[in-house]
């Protein structure tokens, strides 16, 4: 275990100090976290430049960035939990300094640097990770017991085969991109210790929708996140948006359910409908739908905080609408429409490998997110949860 302070990574020197020097005290006007393709970063904007210094902590695993004669301006927001990035806070040092604490469950050391001003960007301080802010290996940390089992993400790539899905004005098909993406995105979950992916489909044809819903029962799914390409007639929207299901569509699919529940599968935990009367079934869907919708609107968020500053957003907030394909009474599920292929530009950003890599990063993050903080029972994040906690 490294003592306090032990790892300074970055210190201005004098002269550099003297440099930035100031007649005033400056201001953090934003505090901004992202998930770039090569890891998770920190952004301080600030409204004149500063000396700063930076160094690490454990136990937790702690970045501390100490801002000379600096203050934080009213109503700036810090960010909230990201990938490895888990939180975000701030203090006043003694002498006028602004301390700022990113908690992270990265092992790597941390890179920071001064950014002048350019085009409409003002002064930055940039704190990356040099190694692409991985999570620490786990036996660095806790070894979780055997028997504890990946979270499980079934990735529905829209439309295929005769349904195209929207066209772009380049001639770019929906059903295309989205399956990169959704290729994309699996990759990156295998990677992730604790998660592993599962495709709805890895080809181009088509799938009926409550077929979807059941292949990921069959995957014992612990969320499905069904990736799409929005189109509409007004060419100048643009920008990503989540859907969860709403209050209508899940009422709408419990009566369904309950009608042809002789046939249905068990809700999750084992939670049977088929020998249940009619009042207790009806109360026992209810509760399964309600903490589903909670759910899946919590993880859905956590996207969307993913998506702030690394992908153009249209609706800054989870929309409930009823998909058919979100409709499943006991899994967390969300749409998310990556981008209007019918804007010119959003349709340029999904033919790039390095935007679909970036949106694919950006979801992997929000998911991640939630399961550290909403692990399922008898998972590698329950196991390491629990034994964060006994510490």
């Amino acid at each position: 275990m490294r003592h306090a302070l032990a790892a300074a990574v970055l210190l201005l020197s004098a002269s550099a100090a003297a440099e930035v020097a100031h007649g005033g005290t400056s201001e953090v006007q934003a505090v901004r976290a992202t998930m770039d393709p090569g890891g998770p970063r920190v952004v301080v904007d600030l409204s004149a430049p500063t000396a700063f210094k930076v160094f690490t902590l454990d136990s937790p695993r702690r970045v501390v960035l100490d801002l000379a004669d600096t203050r934080l301006a009213d109503g700036v927001r810090l960010p909230r939990s990201l990938g490895p990035i888990i939180a975000v806070r701030s203090g006043v040092q003694p002498g006028g300094a602004l301390r700022l604490v990113i908690e992270t469950s990265s092992d790597e050391e941390p890179r920071a640097a001064r950014l002048a001003p350019v085009g409409a960007e003002g002064h930055r301080i940039v704190v990356d990770w040099a190694g692409g802010g991985a999570q620490r290996p786990v036996a660095a940390v806790h070894a979780p017991k055997q028997g504890t089992r990946d979270v499980v993400i079934a990735i529905d790539a829209g439309h295929g085969g005769k349904d195209p899905g929207a066209i772009g004005h380049r001639g770019t098909l929906e059903k295309g991109v989205v399956l990169e993406i959704a290729r994309e995105l699996a990759g990156l979950i295998d990677r992730e210790p604790g998660m592993r992916a599962v495709l709805i489909r890895d080809g181009d044809y088509y799938i009926a929708h409550r077929e979807r819903i059941r292949r990921a029962r069959a995957a014992k799914a612990d969320m499905f996140v069904s990736i799409h390409a929005d189109a509409i007639r007004d060419r100048d929207v643009s920008g990503a948006s989540v859907y969860v299901l709403s209050e209508r569509g899940a009422t709408d699919e419990a009566a369904r359910w309950l009608a042809e529940r002789e046939n249905a599968a068990d809700l999750r935990g084992g939670v049977s409908l088929s020998d249940k009367d009619d009042a207790l079934a009806t109360v026992l869907l209810d509760l399964s739908q309600v903490a589903n919708i909670s759910a899946s609107m919590l993880a859905a968020e956590r996207v969307i905080d993913a998506f702030d500053g690394l992908v153009p957003v249209r609706k800054p907030r989870v929309q409930q609408a009823g998909f058919l394909v979100l409709k499943s009474p006991d899994i967390p599920s969300m749409l998310i429409e990556t981008a209007y292929i019918t804007n010119a530009a959003d349709e340029r950003r999904l033919r790039s490998d390095a935007q679909r890599s970036k949106l694919a990063g950006a979801i992997v993050a929000g998911v991640q997110s939630y399961f550290t903080r909403n692990p399922p029972e008898g998972t590698r994040f329950a196991e390491l949860r629990r034994l964060a906690a006994a510490d």
